[in-house]
């Protein structure tokens, strides 16, 4: 199945709904999508109506995969920044594909429709933070990703379960030179590893 993905979408009642049946079902297969163990759609329903509450100002820029029925099976958004210094990057959050359709290339996909939005905005990068002990590092590394940091144990997902709380980073224009007369991250674009079994679950909301 072949997705068309649409930057901002009408957030209509119906889009709401699917977006948050979608992130409910992401997480209660495996998915790292920013709760711990299984969850339900009304406690995943403030985290859309946030969402909604942060594109209508600004805050935020949606990019949805539908399939050819017009159904919503793959989001990303796009947070921006306010801090004079950050302007020129975003963060990549929530990126989830439908499980059903998983392991089929559409997460590579949406990644690319991210960033190519990214593009048409002006932006010089994009940035992200992942769970992990899941793989996810692995695979957006495997479309230009590189890790820039990485806090042991930052993030708790069970009493005994601690996981790094991982930060990646994609250039969207030629690498810089640092202040320190060092190049800035090398190309942006390494060579494509083969995606691990695990990769299409991943979110950039942990």
């Amino acid at each position: 199945m072949e997705l068309i993905f649409r930057p901002d979408p009408d957030l209509t009642p119906a889009l709401l709904d699917e977006l948050t049946r979608l992130w409910t079902d992401v997480n209660n297969t495996g998915g790292a999508v920013g709760f711990t163990g299984d969850t339900t759609y009304e406690e995943v329903r403030p985290e859309i109506d946030r969402y909604a509450e942060s594109v209508a100002a600004g805050r935020h820029r949606l990019i949805a995969g539908l399939d050819p029925d017009g159904r919503l099976r793959a989001t990303a958004f796009l947070g921006f920044n306010t801090h004079r210094l950050q302007g020129h990057y975003a963060w990549l959050t929530t990126v989830m594909v439908d499980p059903s359709l998983q392991r089929g290339g559409h997460g590579r996909a949406l990644l690319a429709a991210a960033e190519e939005h990214a593009r048409d905005l002006g932006l010089e990068a994009l940035k992200l933070t992942c769970r992990g002990g899941m793989g996810l590092e692995d695979f957006y590394a495997s479309v230009g990703y590189q890790e820039v940091g990485r806090v042991p144990g930052g993030l708790r997902v069970a009493a005994d379960d601690y996981r790094d709380d991982i930060m990646m980073w994609l250039p969207l224009t030629p690498p810089a030179r640092s202040h320190a007369g060092r190049a800035s991250l090398d190309g942006a674009f390494g060579n494509i590893r083969s995606e691990r079994k695990s990769g299409l679950r991943c979110s950039a909301t942990h």
